[in-house]
């Protein structure tokens, strides 16, 4: 009698148990790489989070006094501090001088220095822009220099303009600078005539 034959009826072969084992490890690794690959679907109106134009406001470090940013896009719409979101700017922080820059980490206060306010325009629609500054609250009295930047990101990180407006006192609203997009976001007349933002309430 072979050595076949002396096998019991129904016993199963350890070669063929071993392939039946690593087919199945085949099967499943293939599931997840198909799982991995497949890209999740995107909810309806999701709008990546990407900015065409960067507005930088900043004053001297560890000034007390409150500044205020507005932007104005070619509809009309405004982007200040109440109204943080307009059409397609985004007011990234209402920054307050020295208010709420302090925090208390294992008892001791941490000061943030830093003053700035920051805009930043994630699509555009052909038109002009408008920037302005605003000496909205006082601390001391003092004069406040304040430096303005706008920067394309697109294509290619782009200076549109660098330059300071001098507040005197509060209340004092100065344009920093207009410029002007093209349906292909060129850029193209720059100026710093003055335009009335702030609303008179």
């Amino acid at each position: 009698m072979s050595l076949r034959q002396k096998r019991r009826e129904g016993e199963v072969d350890p070669f063929y148990d071993m392939l039946f084992n690593i087919l199945i490890a085949f099967v499943f690794c293939f599931i997840i790489a198909l799982l991995a690959m497949n890209p999740k679907a995107k909810k309806e109106g999701d709008i990546p989070a990407k900015a065409e134009f960067i507005i930088t406001l900043s004053w001297p470090d560890m000034n007390p006094n409150d500044i205020d940013t507005y932007v104005q896009d070619p509809a009309g719409a405004m982007a200040w501090f109440r109204s943080r979101e307009a059409g397609l700017m985004h007011l990234d922080r209402d920054d307050r001088g020295l208010a709420g820059d302090t925090i208390n980490v294992n008892g001791k206060d941490i000061v943030n220095p830093l003053n700035q306010e920051v805009v930043t325009i994630r699509g555009f629609s052909p038109g002009e822009y408008t920037v302005n500054a605003q000496y909205y609250e006082s601390k001391n009295g003092d004069p406040v220099e304040v430096t303005v930047s706008v920067v394309k990101v697109n294509p290619k990180a782009e200076v549109v303009y660098y330059g300071t407006v001098k507040l005197d006192r509060k209340g004092d609203e100065r344009t920093a600078v207009r410029f002007s997009v093209d349906a292909d976001g060129s850029v193209h007349d720059v100026n710093t005539l003055p335009k009335t933002l702030v609303p008179q309430t």
